[in-house]
This record gives structure tokens, sequence and C-alpha cells, in this order.
């Protein structure tokens, strides 16, 4: 195993739960300012979540609709009006400061960053949301803290395509096995995995018991010891996870999977 370079964080579920409380309202903000009889919810925008893309997401729930336009060119209207607003309005969401990140996510930057290692976020969310969110949690240190920025717009083919990981890999002139990359869903750790990168999966509210294969961890958040496969030393101890821990699981080199129950 090479030495760990570089961290390679997803955003969505694993920055911050930003999934419902963010994407979500602002979907369904995005559908009353039109006019259009859809609202989501919770179960149903979880299954939407296999689909990588908001505006993918939106297409396929327009197919399933009696009441979408029927023009696959009138689809692609409407799903790009709808994602411009949704995004409008995720932004006010998050300069609002209702979406915090995730415990103990912070520190973990903080620490690699100290450390020497470069960072990168790889996610198939827009430039505009992720900037947004970087921008109200690190204010403008976020460039100094993430050299490389791979979003949805940079790809042709979203996770689990590998595509996303390969463009970060190539930014930061890296092999996949000098990185790390941190997922939450069973997509994220299937594209890391698909480019080589070894993955670390931090479980999220829309996927905490979904099938994950190939990760060096899985473990149900950074702010706590206990639940992690393989264990961390001193569980429940109220410690969080470190970037010693980090280490030590990539120095490892074992992968471990988690079936849904």
């Amino acid at each position: 195993m090479s030495t760990l370079r570089a961290l390679l964080w997803d955003v969505d579920g694993t920055l911050t739960e930003s999934e419902g409380d963010g994407h979500l309202a602002a979907f369904n903000h995005a559908f009353e300012a039109l006019g259009v009889p859809w609202r989501w919810d919770d179960t149903h925008y979880g299954a939407l979540l296999r689909i990588t893309g908001g505006r993918e997401r939106l297409l396929h729930d327009m197919a399933q609709r009696s009441n979408a336009p029927h023009e696959p060119g009138e689809r692609e209207r409407l799903a790009r009006e709808l994602h411009a607003l949704k995004n409008e309005r995720y932004a006010q969401i998050m300069d609002s400061g209702a979406l915090p990140l995730r415990p103990g996510v912070a520190a973990l930057i903080e620490q690699a960053h100290a450390a020497g290692l470069r960072q990168a976020i790889v996610t198939t969310t827009s430039r505009s949301n992720v900037q947004a969110l970087l921008r109200q949690h690190f204010g403008s240190r976020w460039q100094q803290l993430f050299s490389v920025l791979v979003c949805g717009e940079d790809v042709q083919q979203k996770k689990p395509d590998p595509q996303a990981y390969q463009l970060a890999l190539e930014a930061m002139k890296l092999s996949p096995l000098q990185c790390l990359a941190i997922e939450d869903s069973p997509g994220g750790s299937a594209a890391a995995n698909a480019a080589g990168v070894p993955v670390v999966v931090t479980r999220s509210r829309f996927f905490a018991h979904d099938t994950i294969q190939q990760a060096f961890a899985i473990g149900p958040g950074f702010d706590r010891r206990d639940g992690w496969r393989p264990a961390l030393d001193n569980p429940g101890n109220g410690q969080a996870v470190s970037l010693d821990d980090l280490q030590a699981w990539y120095r490892a080199a074992e992968t471990v999977s988690a079936v849904a129950p």
C-alpha cells in the first residue's frame, strides 16, 4: 500500500445530511413555485436517491407520472427549469445556516489539512451547491482546504460511474492508492472502487441500511467510535474518529462489506 496523500470527500450525506432538509425541501419548493402538482416525501425521495443527479431524478420521476409532459423535449425543459429553481432555493437554505456539517467532519478536515494531506471534493451535485456549502462552513478558507472540486457539471457519467474520481485523480496527479474516498452510499462507494480508490463509508440518513461492498471501513458517523467495522479501539468512550484512525484503516488494506438487513 502506498502512503496516504489525499482525502476525497463526497458531499451530500457525507459532509452534511443535506438530502432531506436541503435538496428535498428545495425540490418541493420548486414544484410549488412553478405550480407543478407534485410533492416528494421521504420515502419517495429515498428511492429516487438511487438515481444520481438532481435533473436525472426529475426525469426519472416524470417517466412514472401520467400528468408529466409526454414529449421528451418538454420533459427536459421542465426538468431544467425545476432544477434551476431548486438550486436557487438550496443556496438560500444553505446561506441561512440550516444545514450543519455532520458531527466530526470539520475536525477530520482540519486534521488532514494540518497533517499536509491534500483534499478534494468528488460529487455529483452542482458546483454552485458545493461552493455555497463550503463557503457557509469554512468561509474563504475553503479554497485552501480543498485543492480540487469535481462536480456534476464536470462529468458525462455520474456515480456509480468512476468518471468523477478519475477526473479528481488526474487533476491531483495522484494514483488511486494514494487516496482515500469518504462516501455514504452504495453508488458512491461503487464509483470509488471502480476507480481503484479505497473507500470509507459513513452511513447517512437515507442509506442507513443499504448493502455496501468493499469498503475499508463502514460506520455510523465520525463523531462516534462504536458501530464501526472494523471495530475501533475504545468504542463508546465519547471520542470521535480521528485521522489516525483513517490512517490505520488505510494501512490495514483490508475491505469489509455490510449487507442490508
